[in-house]
C-alpha cells in the first residue's frame, strides 16, 4: 500500500498568527492576474479523487481492503484499519461487511468499494450537483502490483465523468516511484494519454491537463533531484500537455518541507498547486498563511506566467479541526479574495486522513459504536452527511462571482437552516395494537423500559402494533427491540413496516421479511428506508420462531 501524505508530511508550524479577522477583512477580492484564461481547471473547482478503496469479493486484481486495512489481507477492525472517518453508506448499491463493532444504531459496519462501478458514478454524481467541476484521478507508481486496479480505476473514472458532465485528469503521484523518471513517460505513452481522446478529459489552453505531485519535497519517500524532475516536467509539455506541479508548501523558500535547489524546476510548469495539508488547523494559521505564504505565492506565479492553484481543505475532522464548516470556509474564502486562478480541494474521498468532503457519518448512530472515529456532529452541531458538498458548492460560486464575496460562511449544516428532529420520536407517544395478551400493552413500546413489552394474541398471526407521532414527519429509521436478557433466546420475526398520513391508508416502508433479534447482539433489529413524511408508523407481524405472536420492547422512530 503506498502511504499517505499525512504519514510522508509531518504537520508545519505556520508561525505567528494573525488576529481574529472580523473586519479587518477586505470585502472586495483582489483581481486575478491568470496567465491562462478560463479553461477546466482555470477558473474551476478540483477535488483530489483517490478512488483507491477495495473490498473482497469486488473482482479488484489487487485482492484484499486496498487502503481500508494497514493488512489489507484482513479485515478493518480498530486494530487494523488506516480510517479515521467513517463514510456515510446509505446511498451505495454495494457494501462489504468488516471486523469494526455494529454501528451505533445496531446496524453491521460496512464499506464501499472505489471498485463497484456504482460507487464511482455516486462520487461522480455528488461533484455534478455540487458544483465539482474537475477531478484529479491520484496515481501512484503504477508498475507494482497497484498497476492493473489503478489502470481499471482510469476506466471507471473515465466512464462516470462522461455519464455526469464532468472533467477529469491525471494526477501522478511519484511518492516512493523509484524509476520514475523512465516509467511515467512510458506510463503516459502506452497507457494513460489514451484517455485524452475522451470529451471527458480536462484540457487547458487548449492541451490535455496532467499533474506531477510530489517533485521536490524533501523527505525520504521523494528522494529525486532536481534535473530528473526537470526532465519529466519538459517531456510532459513537448508532449502538448498542460503540466500542473503539486508542489511543497514552502516551494518559493526553498525551505521547511521544500529541498532547496528546485526553483527552475518549480518554475517549469504551466500552473503551480502547493500542498497544504496537516500544514494548520486553525483560523489564525490560515490567516498567517494567507498573509505570509499564500500572498507571495500569487505574486511569484504571476511574475513568472504561472497559474496559481492553492490547495483548500475541509480540516482534519479526526482532529477536530473543522468548526462545523467554518474552517473550510474561511480557507475557500481566504484563497478567493486572495485572487487564487483555481482551487484544489483536498479531497473528495480521503477517508484515511480525515480531509473528505464526500459524505460522512452525521451522527455516532451511523459510526462503529466505541471505536472512536468522530462523526460530522463531532463538536455538537449537526451536520448533513452532505454538508461538506454543499460548501464546496457555495464556494465554487464564489469563486465564479456568481455569489458575493463573504466572510461569513452561507451554508447551513442541515438543508433548510436547522436541526432535524433529535432522538425517539415516538418516545412517550401515544400507541395502539390489533391485541395483546394479559398486562403486554402496546403501551409498553415506548416506555423507555428496555424490559417491558408488547405481545399480541398468540396462534393468530397477522399481528400488528403502531404509534402515533402526532404530525406528519420525515421519517427514515426505525429500531425494534426485545429485552435484553439471555432468557429471550435469539427469535426471527417476520415483519414490515407500513406508514400513514391518516391512520386509514397504509403504505409499505420496509417489506416484510425475517429480523433475527438476537441477545448477543442487544435484541435490536435496526432498519432504515427512504424518507417518508408520515405519522402513524406501524409494525406488522407475520411470524415469529421464538413465540407464537407478535412481541416488541421498544419501538424507536428516528427522522429522516
Amino acid at each position: 500500500m503506498a502511504l499517505t501524505r499525512r504519514t510522508l508530511i509531518g504537520s508545519i508550524a505556520a508561525g505567528s498568527a494573525l488576529a481574529a479577522v472580523g473586519d479587518a477583512l477586505p470585502i472586495a477580492a483582489r483581481p486575478a492576474h491568470a496567465a491562462s484564461p478560463p479553461g477546466d481547471v482555470v477558473g474551476k473547482i478540483t477535488v483530489g479523487y483517490q478512488g483507491w478503496f477495495s473490498c473482497p469479493g469486488d473482482g479488484a486484481p489487487i485482492g484484499g481492503w486496498w487502503h481500508w486495512s494497514r493488512d489489507r489481507f484482513q479485515p478493518p477492525a480498530p486494530g487494523n484499519t488506516t480510517i479515521v472517518s467513517w463514510p456515510d453508506l446509505r446511498e451505495y448499491a454495494h457494501s462489504y461487511p468488516t471486523a469494526y463493532p455494529n454501528l451505533g444504531n445496531g446496524q453491521p459496519a460496512t464499506l464501499f468499494s472505489s471498485y463497484d462501478q456504482q460507487t464511482v458514478d455516486t462520487h461522480f454524481r455528488w461533484m455534478q450537483e455540487h458544483g465539482c467541476d474537475t477531478a484529479a484521478l491520484q496515481r501512484f507508481n503504477p508498475f507494482g502490483d497497484e498497476g492493473p486496479t489503478r489502470d481499471a480505476m482510469a476506466v471507471k473514472v473515465r466512464g462516470a465523468a462522461e455519464r455526469y458532465g464532468r472533467k477529469f485528469y491525471i494526477m501522478y503521484d511519484v511518492t516512493s516511484w523509484t524509476s520514475m523518471q523512465s516509467q511515467i513517460k512510458q506510463d503516459w505513452t502506452t497507457k494513460m494519454s489514451a484517455h485524452t481522446a475522451s470529451a471527458a478529459y480536462a484540457r487547458q489552453n487548449g492541451k490535455p491537463v496532467v499533474c506531477i505531485w510530489g517533485f521536490g519535497f524533501d523527505d525520504p519517500g521523494r528522494p529525486f533531484a532536481p534535473a530528473p524532475c526537470l526532465d519529466v516536467v519538459q517531456w510532459f509539455k513537448a508532449q502538448g500537455c498542460y503540466v500542473i506541479g503539486g508542489v511543497p508548501t514552502y516551494w518559493r523558500q526553498g525551505i521547511n518541507d521544500s529541498r532547496p535547489g528546485f526553483a527552475e524546476v518549480y518554475h517549469a510548469f504551466h500552473m503551480l498547486s502547493p500542498w497544504m495539508v496537516g500544514r494548520t488547523g486553525t483560523l489564525d494559521g490560515l490567516d498567517w498563511f494567507h498573509a505570509n505564504v499564500n500572498g507571495p505565492d500569487l505574486a511569484d506565479c504571476a511574475a513568472h506566467g504561472i497559474d496559481y492553484q492553492p490547495c483548500v481543505m475541509p480540516g482534519d475532522l479526526s482532529s477536530g479541526h473543522r468548526r462545523h464548516g467554518d474552517f473550510y470556509w474561511r480557507h475557500l474564502y481566504n484563497m478567493i479574495r486572495l485572487g487564487a486562478q483555481g482551487l484544489y480541494v483536498s479531497m473528495f474521498d480521503e477517508y484515511n486522513e480525515g480531509n473528505q468532503i464526500a459524505k460522512t457519518s452525521e451522527t455516532q448512530a451511523s459510526t462503529p459504536a466505541g471505536v472512536g472515529i468522530r462523526a460530522l456532529d463531532e463538536d455538537g452541531t449537526s451536520c448533513s452527511a452532505d454538508y461538506y458538498l454543499r460548501i464546496t458548492a457555495d464556494g465554487g460560486r464564489m469563486l465564479k462571482g456568481q455569489l458575493a464575496l463573504t466572510a461569513v460562511r452561507p451554508t447551513p449544516p442541515m438543508p433548510g437552516g436547522g436541526p432535524p428532529p433529535s432522538g425517539d420520536l415516538a418516545a412517550g407517544r401515544p400507541t395502539t395494537a390489533s391485541s395483546h395478551i394479559q398486562s403486554y400493552v402496546s403501551g409498553h413500546i415506548v416506555d423507555g423500559n428496555p424490559d417491558s413489552y408488547w405481545e399480541s394474541a398468540n396462534h393468530a398471526f397477522p399481528q400488528w402494533v403502531q404509534v402515533d407521532l402526532g404530525a406528519a414527519t420525515a421519517i427514515g429509521r426505525v429500531l425494534l427491540r426485545l429485552p435484553p436478557s439471555p432468557a429471550w433466546q435469539t427469535r426471527t420475526q417476520t415483519l414490515s413496516v407500513q406508514g400513514s398520513t391518516d391512520g386509514a391508508t397504509w403504505s409499505t416502508l420496509v417489506a416484510s421479511a425475517g429480523r433475527v433479534f438476537d441477545p448477543a447482539t442487544g435484541n435490536r433489529v435496526s432498519l432504515t428506508f427512504s424518507a417518508a413524511s408520515t405519522r402513524h408508523v406501524r409494525v406488522r407481524f407475520t411470524g415469529n420462531t421464538g413465540w407464537p405472536a407478535g412481541q416488541l420492547s421498544q419501538f424507536e422512530v428516528y427522522a429522516a
